[in-house]
């Protein structure tokens, strides 16, 4: 009797066991997807403003300039930065200044369509204290633009600086989006292990086999 209850303990703290294996096994795993998933959602945008991963910014005296385009009548909350999808909406552009040497200097900014030039956009040059510059743009023609970013010192003379996007390009489903979908996906299959018996049966049978691999 005692080499029977000795026996289902033993079977019952091996199972207790392999549960605990495959709880943290899954816990881990989600806790690293959610990360790799909001590593892209960074890269999705051109990594963290003031890095230099970041493609939606420009220097300019040694102070960095970041820009953001939003289609709010499109992809409400969506920011855009290399390409617009689409043309014959407002598009909002907003400039901020990372840092605090250019809040008292003149600064012109300029849209031009190209490779012919032509201007869709100029604010001319004033000063910004408060660091943010909010625009309203809308593009009729697919194509390359460029956006200008002109110092104006008192003397001395001008400095342009320019970065480069596209319009027209259609809707693109962008990988910050990919990422929070499949974050909410794992998230679903997360919480369905832990409240499906037979579910969680099929998973277990499944890591079971990749562990003999």
């Amino acid at each position: 009797m005692v080499w029977l209850k000795l026996s289902l303990y033993i079977k019952l703290k091996e199972k207790l066991g392999r549960l605990m294996n495959t709880k943290y096994m899954l816990r881990n795993g989600f806790i690293g997807l959610f990360g790799l998933l909001f590593s892209a959602s960074l890269w999705a945008h051109g990594g963290a403003a003031g890095t230099d991963t970041d493609q939606c910014k420009m220097e300019i005296q040694g102070e960095w300039v970041h820009y953001t385009a939003y289609q709010p009548f499109i992809s409400p909350g969506e920011e855009f930065c290399e390409n617009l999808p689409e043309l014959n909406t407002p598009t909002n552009l907003v400039f901020d200044y990372i840092g605090v040497k250019l809040r008292n200097m003149k600064v012109e900014f300029e849209i031009t369509k190209e490779p012919e030039g032509k201007r869709v956009y100029f604010q001319k040059a004033t000063q910004h204290k408060s660091g943010t510059i909010n625009a309203s743009v809308t593009f009729k023609e697919a194509g390359d633009y460029l956006v200008h970013v002109k110092l104006i010192p008192e003397t001395g003379e001008a400095v342009d600086k320019h970065i480069g996007f596209s319009a027209g390009g259609g809707a693109t489903t962008s990988m910050g989006k990919l990422a929070l979908y499949a974050l909410v996906f794992f998230a679903a299959l997360y919480i369905l292990y832990f409240s499906n018996a037979g579910f969680k049966q099929k998973v277990d049978v499944m890591l079971g086999k990749a562990k003999k691999w």
